[in-house]
């Protein structure tokens, strides 16, 4: 159980914040930028959950929130063992497997896409495609931490996943509002 009482410690005065092995580390390092990059993520997706003001979509997303706190855990937890245990929150592959699920239901009920699309459509589906945006970013941020230190397979994998996701929600999101908006390649020449 979570109990924070006090919100502010001046631990990070001196421009650091604690992992959860108790070692300290530079709020620039690249692990706390893949931290931060998460977050942001669960912040938009919150945004998009707003928007979609309730129902099958906005609980997916609710979940994924969920989903996003446990990433965040897995990397503030530095290290090369990414078994999860009682005290180790780690994401492990069969949430990955989900979110592939997910992808499939919704784009079972998509047409095929004919065009690359603009992101936009109706404001929930944009949110969806600004929310997909920050989890891309986080992508980034993940596999540059990875190619400096060890990061879990499974966290990879699962953001990887995500942003598919997210991509395919708003789609199906813009199904019931009109439809993609469709790039037209060289328009405007």
């Amino acid at each position: 159980m979570v109990k924070l009482n006090k919100i502010y410690t001046r631990t990070g005065d001196d421009g650091t914040t604690g992992l959860v092995d108790g070692t300290r580390r530079a709020k620039h390092d690249a692990r706390m930028e893949a931290i931060g990059a998460v977050d942001e993520a669960n912040s938009a997706i919150g945004l998009a959950v707003v928007a979609l003001e309730g129902g099958d979509h906005a609980a997916l997303l609710t979940r994924i929130q969920n989903d996003l706190f446990d990433l965040g855990a897995d990397l503030a937890t530095p290290g090369e063992d990414f078994a999860p245990s009682e005290m180790v929150l780690r994401i492990v592959p069969v949430q990955a497997q989900w979110l592939e699920g997910r992808i499939d239901a919704l784009n079972e009920a998509l047409a095929p896409l004919t065009s690359f699309i603009l992101p936009g459509g109706s404001e929930a589906a944009a949110r969806v495609h600004v929310a997909r945006a920050a989890v891309r970013r986080a992508e980034r941020a993940m596999t540059a931490l990875a190619g400096a230190e060890p990061v879990n397979p499974a966290a990879l994998a699962y953001v990887n996943r995500l942003s598919d996701l997210m991509f395919v929600l708003a789609r199906a999101v813009n199904a019931g509002s009109g439809g993609d908006v469709q790039w037209v390649p060289g328009q405007n020449r």
